[in-house]
Parts: structure tokens; sequence; C-alpha cells
């Protein structure tokens, strides 16, 4: 307020002179803080004689005028370092995101292995029911000659098989009117079995069902029972009895065939039986094979 009032009392000369210090005042200050600051190189500005330029014409030191574009440069750098560090990032998680996806595959496919199909056990390798033909003394084997040579020591491991627990639904007895048969079937067809009466192969269908009941016998041993089928003719019934019912079969086909088609055993869709039986008569060196299929009751 005193200055205001003395300025009013100042003539125009005096009043210029004043602003003119007032402000050369205001940047001697103004360097000296940037003297302080390191902002000013004082030998720069004493070679130039610029010491009293305004502030927007200040020497600088040449240290600080390079420091701004080599920071510059430095945060350029940093930049693209953090730009690569976050690429990289990303990238490691992708890899492993695949790498977690391929070992969960891995590790589902030894979990989930396929279905192996088993190896089919070679349960039969010639038609059962064969034999020697009977000496003088009425003695009789089995006929090792008809095996294959290298399948002998298999059909000897498969002479213990075990005969199944006895159930209703299979077949307890065999009739067959045209040929005067009536006899008891046995589970199993091996050479003891068939001493017995006719023999049912183990894991054949029962009666009435869908597949293949494959039944055999002795034609000039052992009671002779199917001595006689190769009478049978197309039309002759098969009777086979359980323990609670009987099915009739309508007899279709008669052949004579080799000791080794076993194909003649093999399961079928439709229900049928299939009698076997050596052939011919005291010779038995091949086989009669009949096959009915089930009568279906209207």
């Amino acid at each position: 307020m005193d200055r205001l009032r003395a300025s009013r009392k100042l003539s125009a000369e005096e009043l210029r002179r004043f602003v003119v210090e007032q402000r050369a005042a205001n940047r001697q200050a103004r360097l000296d803080h940037f003297r302080k600051t390191g902002r000013i190189d004082p030998a720069a500005a004493a070679i130039s004689g610029e010491t009293d330029i305004v502030a927007d014409e200040y020497v600088f030191s040449p240290g600080l005028v390079r420091a701004r574009p080599r920071r510059r440069f430095l945060d350029a750098v940093l930049l693209l370092v953090e730009i690569g560090a976050v690429v990289g990032l990303v990238f490691v998680i992708f890899n492993g995101l695949n790498m977690l996806k391929d070992l969960n595959r891995q590790v589902l496919g030894v979990i989930q292995q396929p279905t192996l199909t088993p190896t089919p056990l070679i349960m039969v390798v010639v038609l059962p029911a064969g034999h020697l033909p009977p000496d003088a003394q009425g003695s009789v084997r089995p006929n090792e000659a008809e095996i294959p040579q290298h399948l002998r020591p298999l059909v000897q491991s498969m002479a213990d098989v075990p005969v199944p627990t006895p159930s209703i639904e299979q077949a307890a007895r065999i009739q067959i009117p045209a040929i005067d048969v009536d006899a008891p079937v046995v589970q199993g067809d091996g050479w003891e079995q068939l001493k017995k009466g006719v023999a049912q192969h183990i894991g054949s269908a029962n009666p009435g069902q869908r597949g293949n009941v494959v039944l055999s016998g002795h034609n000039d041993v052992f009671g002779e029972i199917f001595r006689d089928l190769d009478r049978l003719k197309s039309g002759d019934e098969v009777i086979l009895f359980t323990s609670q019912r009987t099915y009739t079969y309508v007899v279709t086909s008669n052949r004579i065939t080799e000791p080794t088609d076993i194909d003649v055993m093999k399961p079928t869709i439709d229900p049928v039986v299939t009698l076997i039986s050596c052939y011919p008569y005291r010779v038995d060196n091949q086989r009669i094979v009949v096959n009915a299929v089930l009568k279906i009751e209207k």
C-alpha cells in the first residue's frame, strides 16, 4: 500500500525504471534458484556473457540438455521391455494351457483303454464222438490220429474241463421216433461222458433257445445210440426234453463230413440242433451230421 502510494508520486521515467529493476530482481532470483538446483551451468553462462538473460533463454547445463533425449530413449526401451514381458507372459500362459490339455489327453488315453477283443480259446479241434473201430475183444479207444499233431497237447489239456452245474433249461433226454432213439443227455462231450449217453457240447445253446444245440453220440459202441443216424430224412422229428418243457425240432439236412469240419458246431442265430456221430459203421474215419430246426407251435 505504501509502495502504491509512493508510485503515484513517481514520474513516468522513475516508474519505468522501477518496473525494470523489479523484473531484473525477479530474474536474478530465478537464476539463483536454477543455479542451486543444477539446472544452469554457471561456467557456460559466464563464457556466453548471458548471465542476465531472461528465464526463457537461460543457458542450461550440457549434461542436462543431453539428459532429456537419453531419458526418452530409456523410457522407450523400458516400454519395449514391458511390452515384451507381457507378450512373453501371454505366450507362457498359452503354451502352458496347451501342455496341460495334451497331458490331460494323454492321461485320459491311458485311463480309457480301448475294449480289447479277447482271443477266442480253441475249445474244439475235431468233431466229438471220434474213436477207433472196436477190436476183436470189443475194446475201443479214442482216435488220436485224426487230431493234428501240433494240437494234441491242447486236446489233452481240455480233457479235464469242468462240467457246469446242471440247469433246469439243459437237455435231459432225447427222442428220435424215426430211428427208435430214446436216451439220456449228459453235459460235456468228452470220452467219459459219451459212455453214458448222448452228450451235449459245453457252451452250446439249450433247447428252445436261439443258437445251436450240439449233441453227439456213438454209432457202434456204448449202446450204439446213433447207429441209424444216416437214415434220418427231412421232416423227421427230434424231441428234446428239459426238466420243465419239451421242444420238437424238424430235420432239414443229413450229410457226411470230415472230423476236422468243426464249423458245424458254430453258434447260430436261429434255434437249431446238430446231431453228430462217427461214420461209416465200424470204420469211423468220418462224421455224419444231421441238422434240425425248432418247430414253432402255432
